[in-house]
Parts: C-alpha cells; structure tokens; sequence
C-alpha cells in the first residue's frame, strides 16, 4: 500500500509551570489529530474499518463536541452522535471547524491562571471541572483518539508518522 512517511514530531519540551506543561501537550496532540486528518481521501475517511463503526472524520468531529463541551460549555445530548460527521461535511470543513473550537477554547484557557479553579464555562445548574482535570481529560481524549486516527489512517492510505 503506497502512503507517505512523515517524520515523527517529538513531544513540547514546554516551560516551567504545571498550566504550559499541560497545555502544550494538549496542543501538540490537537496538532497530530488535525494532521491525521487533513489531506484524508474521500470516501475512505469516512468508512469505517472496525466493528465499533469508527472513522477518521468522525474522530475529529467528536473531538470538536468534546472541546465545545469541556472548555466552552456546550451541551452535548447525544454522545455517539457525534462520533459520526455530517455527510455534506468535507475533510476542509471539518478540520477547520476542530480548529476554530481550539482557538475558541484557548482564549477561555489563556484566562485560566489557577488550575485548582473551576474552567469558566456558563452551563447553569452543573458544576465546571477544575481546569487541571479539564486540562488532563483533554489530553487523555485527544491523546487516546489520536492514537485510533494513527491506526485508521495508515489503513486508508498508508500514510504515518505525526
């Protein structure tokens, strides 16, 4: 199977504090995913090639409710919805939408100076998480999706590497 070999793009050797630390490995994995995605062929991103029903495009979109639920304060009724992107939904449209929620989301976080305090998310009659569990969730989330992208990815077109 033809696929391209990128070279693998170490973890953030991130500043001083526990806040940068956290938040340049969430980046660095936001990073990988975007990457597994974009350039992804149609229809293959798309199709699902394991029994859970996963694909590429939808990891990413699952990712965008998660960041809209975590950091932005969205409701999200219907979770395994979520995991499957629109059909009139291109690879473009919906990695520039994960994109957008990132940027959105790290303005909340660019705020955010104690990790112990709840994230700032207006979601009435729920209490927020403290942005050191939001922070270590996301990773943990993006970090674990990334992983399937790396999988499901090499099997569309053999492409590798972050």
């Amino acid at each position: 199977m033809p696929g391209t070999t990128r070279r693998d793009t170490p973890p953030p050797r991130t500043a001083n504090s526990e806040a940068e630390v956290l938040r340049g490995f969430l980046d660095y994995l936001r990073t990988s995913i975007a990457a597994k995605v974009e350039g992804a062929p149609e229809p293959q991103v798309r199709t699902t090639a394991v029994p859970s029903g996963t694909n590429l495009l939808g990891l990413l979109h699952h990712l965008t409710h998660v960041e809209r639920s975590i950091f932005l304060g969205e409701n999200v009724t219907d979770w395994q919805a979520t995991f499957h992107a629109p059909p009139e939904d291109s690879v473009t449209n919906i990695v520039t939408r994960y994109r957008d929620t990132v940027g959105r989301a790290n303005k909340v976080l660019d705020g955010c100076t104690d990790l112990a305090a709840p994230v700032p998310r207006p979601r009435p009659g729920r209490p927020a998480p403290s942005l050191r569990w939001a922070l270590t969730h996301m990773i943990e989330e993006t970090g674990r999706h990334t992983g399937h992208a790396d999988i499901l990815r090499e099997l569309i077109d053999g492409t590798t590497g972050r």
